[in-house]
């Protein structure tokens, strides 16, 4: 209402100044043409879809834009000195931006970045390069029990929950993901009705709360999940582990974003802040675990089930894969997700110190299902500042099949970085439940742009494996991927890491892995040499179909 009372008020002024010019004197047309000006640019601005900034903030959002052609640096200075560089950077930003309007996807001159710091990667391409394929390949999902398989894009959109994010950022995302036909990760924030009206496929993330299949009490209740389970467009399920920007902590969401909606759709108390258990009531030992993908999978009819996590203990992560051979149930997918993923609200100690980066995370789950001889049944995906072609290669040749993008995905509909996200003040109504900020975002146009940004994204991963003189994401290999290691010095990831043979944890394990395997336990979760105390006194190991054990 105030955006409406401000332009207004241009409106009145420059009527006033026309009268003054007409009785007084002519020397008010000074005044008078300025605020015309700014009245038009002002309605302008209210009415006009294409920048949600400017319909939150009428003629004053022009500065940010000022900034930027005036020149780029001083915009980012202005962004970076207030937030200690967390962002992207303004390359990454504007890739993203004109990938999602749809505009110039080259830019002059050559490389910006200095390719030979230690540190810098590139891609090992071919002299016999191939064009790049018409076809956009998917990846299977679905193992041996699994009677509704789907087939997953290359790039999707990863976990941002319903409250977290407002409902047009939500039928936006979706929008996009069902003209592209590419899967949306609902978040751990429940199935709402905005994941459901744009027809997009939903990967269903079921986290530590079971928002939108729990009891009074916050436990699992298998009807309620069952019932939203069987929804045509819940393509897969995914059990929220662990998230990579706070693992070890369930998600938060602030007393002021919770709305009547979303209080419904979590069955929770408005106004209240929303902070999820740090774990599991369902089960909470490593077969608990693949007893509970089981069951899930029976109450969904047949869907794909599996898990998210951010690796923390590697021994753990073996156990699970000790789980899946002793009680003979395999998730048809795992997502990796990095320590670097982004997060509406976490302590800064989380996001900073806790969880292993993608690279090793993704590594470490791809090695340890091959060394246990479970990788060809398993799908894995990867989570984690995923903005261009090259993350999907790279991400693929480390061991991923498919890839998920958040924080990209939330630029393209709009989102400027303001960190804003944890008090509903967000500026481009992207992450706010404030209907007076969320209505700026148009969701048509920004539809459009999810839609464009996946696309210009998943295009250049195959150009890019083309160049490579491959006809194949599959043949991707980790000899592929080079890292300057000094000024004179390149080693590829085949020989910087250490990657298992099939079946090699059951036969011979390597001395690196030696230890975590022979401490792992399928019958309880294990952190190298210490066991994890007894939660056997849980509630839910009462009540939940004999599934925490």
């Amino acid at each position: 209402m105030m955006r409406w009372l401000a332009v207004f008020g241009l409106w009145i002024l420059a009527g006033a100044s026309v009268a003054l010019v007409a009785l007084v004197s002519l020397w008010w047309l000074f005044l008078t043409v300025p605020l015309a000006l700014l009245a038009l640019l002002g309605l302008h601005d209210l009415l006009q879809a294409k920048h949600s900034i400017l319909r939150n903030y009428p003629v004053l959002g022009r500065f940010r834009f000022l900034l930027e052609f005036i020149r780029p640096e001083i915009h980012q200075y202005f962004i970076e000195s207030n937030t200690d560089g967390r962002p992207y950077d303004r390359d990454t930003r504007t890739m993203i931006y004109e990938r999602a309007k749809d505009v110039k996807t080259v830019v002059p001159f050559g490389t910006e970045q200095d390719v030979m710091r230690p540190g810098a990667e590139y891609l090992q391409h071919s002299i016999v390069a191939q064009p790049a394929p018409k076809e956009t390949p998917r990846v299977r999902i679905g193992g041996p029990d699994c009677k509704h398989p789907y087939d997953m894009a290359l790039l999707n959109v990863s976990a941002m929950s319903f409250g977290a994010l407002s409902a047009n950022a939500i039928l936006a995302l979706n929008g996009g993901a069902a003209r592209g036909d590419f899967a949306h990760d609902t978040g751990e924030g429940g199935l709402s009705p905005y994941h459901l009206r744009p027809g997009g496929d939903l990967i269903w993330e079921l986290g530590t709360a079971y928002f939108g299949a729990r009891t009074p009490e916050g436990l699992f209740d298998p009807d309620k999940f069952a019932t939203k389970a069987a929804h045509e467009q819940v393509k897969c399920i995914s059990i929220k582990l662990s998230q990579g920007a706070k693992p070890g902590l369930g998600g938060v969401l602030p007393g002021a974003k919770v709305t009547q909606e979303i209080a419904d759709t979590r069955e929770v108390p408005v106004g209240q802040t929303v902070v999820s258990p740090p774990s599991h009531s369902a089960f909470n030992t490593p077969e608990g675990l693949c007893r509970f993908i089981g069951r899930l999978r029976e109450l969904s009819g047949g869907k794909p089930v599996g898990f998210k996590l951010c690796v923390g203990s590697r021994a753990e992560f073996l156990g699970i894969c000790k789980a899946m051979i002793s009680t003979g149930i395999a998730p048809d997918f795992i997502i990796v997700d990095g320590s670097e993923g982004g997060t509406g609200a976490a302590p800064q100690e989380f996001e900073d110190n806790v969880g292993m980066p993608l690279t090793q995370g993704l590594m470490t789950v791809h090695n340890a299902l091959v060394g246990a001889g479970l990788r060809d049944r398993i799908v894995l995906g990867a989570s984690g500042k995923v903005t261009n072609g090259v993350d999907i290669v790279k991400r693929i040749a480390q061991g991923a099949d498919f890839t998920l993008a958040a924080r990209a995905m939330m630029m393209a509909v709009g989102c400027i970085q303001a960190q804003e996200c944890h008090t509903n003040k967000c500026p481009t109504g992207v992450a706010t439940q404030d209907p007076k900020r969320f209505r700026a975002l148009d969701v048509p146009d920004k539809t459009a742009r999810v839609y464009n940004f996946q696309r210009h994204v998943v295009d250049n991963a195959k150009q890019l494996v083309a160049s490579m003189g491959l006809s194949d994401f599959n043949q991707l290999h980790p000899s592929m991927v080079i890292r300057n290691i000094g000024d004179d010095r390149q080693k590829s990831y085949a020989e910087l890491y250490e990657w298992l043979d099939e079946g090699q944890l059951l036969t011979d394990p390597p001395e690196s892995w030696k230890t975590d395997w022979e401490v792992a336990r399928a019958d309880t979760f294990v952190r190298g040499a210490q066991v994890t105390p007894d939660v056997s006194h849980h509630p839910a190991t009462h009540v939940q179909h004999g599934l925490a054990v």
